[in-house]
């Protein structure tokens, strides 16, 4: 296959122009991790240099009139863009981890005498950690199934909550949520989900779709930076109903009034706690923004047809080599990744990094993963990327490297 293919497509690339509104400090490295770590948006750096100067440098806490709604002013433009959420159902807080635990303890809350969990038994490590810490302190049963396939065997009256992921992050599959979410319900139990590797990638109908709860971060897809804060979906019918574990200030009814009790306040901010991460959260902004102008609908196009031209590589180059699509083979069913499975992927990722100026990641016990976001990613960074596996493949460019494992980012 000729690089003049993906050139080709490069120029037919309704969103090329959007690769100029980031940050690309070195034109010559193939970036295929953007499913780990988004690119800085130009935008971002000029408003969070105008936020440090001027608010808070200038403002000082006089700021907190523009800054105390953000969690909620943003929350409601992610969720319009990104997430198919209505207005009052996202807040942006704290982290994917610690929006997860108070989603799934309020979730196991609202069923009492329900003594059973069940999620993915390969899902995202924070997931499973999260149910199996409230699992021990509440003495529940956690069903651990091989996916969506498994699940109407594992539910029954007395599973309280199920829990997945949208998007694999390993495969990059797509998880059937509507049906779920409905198998879910009809044996009584609530839903949470992380989209941790959906939001911006796929195109997301939270309340389409029948979700009752969601979290996921935003430095993916989202393009909001390292550690930036992560968000939260209540569905509206559950907004009276649930009770956050973890009281603060910020989710109380009248925060200024510094109560003695701690009374909820009405809706989705109750689920705040501290006070928020306001360069975190205009970061998003600026990253959702992004988002808007371009279209979820024309960013998903974009995922899918970066993902068919990266298979169709990995079959004509790579698979010969050894190599196996460890995704599914229907694009309509991946995220916007794939795996490509080989039993030196550690230090084949790492032979890629350091010689071949190509960043994609590792994910145990054997997968090279690819992430291809698809506003800064052209199809010619998949070829070049892709022709760079195979080439040091082809010379077993692992055998230089010590196979002691190395820390995974």
């Amino acid at each position: 296959m000729d690089r003049t293919a993906a050139e080709a497509l490069d120029r037919a690339d309704p969103l090329a122009g959007f690769r100029d509104d980031f940050l690309i400090a070195d034109d010559g490295l193939v970036y295929l991790d953007g499913n780990s770590l988004g690119r800085l948006p130009r935008r971002t750096a000029e408003r969070l240099r105008v936020v440090v100067a001027d608010e808070w440098g200038a403002g000082l806490v006089r700021s907190w009139s523009e800054w105390i709604d953000l969690p909620e002013r943003v929350g409601d433009r992610l969720g319009r863009i990104a997430l198919g959420a209505a207005p009052g159902q996202v807040v942006v807080s704290d982290s994917t981890t610690v929006n997860l635990y108070q989603l799934a303890s309020a979730a196991l809350d609202d069923r009492p005498g329900r003594r059973a969990v069940v999620c993915d038994a390969d899902d995202f490590p924070t997931d499973r950690y999260v149910i199996a810490g409230l699992a021990q302190a509440r003495g529940l049963d956690v069903r651990r199934v091989g996916g969506a396939a498994q699940l109407e065997s594992a539910l029954d009256g007395d599973v309280a909550l199920v829990m997945f992921s949208v998007v694999d992050y390993r495969s990059g599959d797509i998880a059937d949520v509507p049906a779920i979410s409905d198998a879910a319900h009809r044996a009584g139990a609530l839903t949470l989900w992380d989209l941790s590797h959906a939001a911006g990638a796929i195109v997301v109908s939270l309340d389409e779709w029948g979700v009752d709860l969601g979290a996921g971060c935003s430095y993916k897809y989202l393009n909001a930076g390292p550690g930036a804060p992560a968000w939260i979906y209540v569905r509206r019918e559950l907004h009276d109903r649930l009770r956050p574990p973890v009281w603060g200030w910020f989710g109380q009814r009248d925060q200024f009034a510094m109560g003695v009790d701690f009374e909820p306040a009405p809706g989705i901010r109750r689920w705040l706690s501290g006070t928020p991460n306001v360069l975190g959260l205009v970061a998003l902004d600026e990253g959702v923004a992004l988002l808007e102008r371009a279209g979820i609908a024309a960013l998903r196009a974009k995922g899918v047809a970066l993902t068919t031209f990266a298979a169709d590589l990995t079959g004509a180059w790579l698979v010969p080599m050894g190599f196996t699509l460890a995704s599914p083979g229907d694009a309509r069913r991946r995220g916007s990744h794939l795996a490509l499975r080989h039993p030196e992927a550690r230090r084949l990722s790492r032979a890629l990094r350091e010689e071949a100026a190509t960043v994609a990641d590792f994910r145990p016990p054997d997968l090279l993963r690819i992430g291809l976001a698809p506003l800064t990613t052209r199809f010619t960074d998949v070829w070049d990327g892709f022709d760079r596996i195979r080439r040091l493949a082809a010379t077993q460019a692992w055998a230089r490297y010590d196979p002691t494992p190395e820390v995974v980012t």
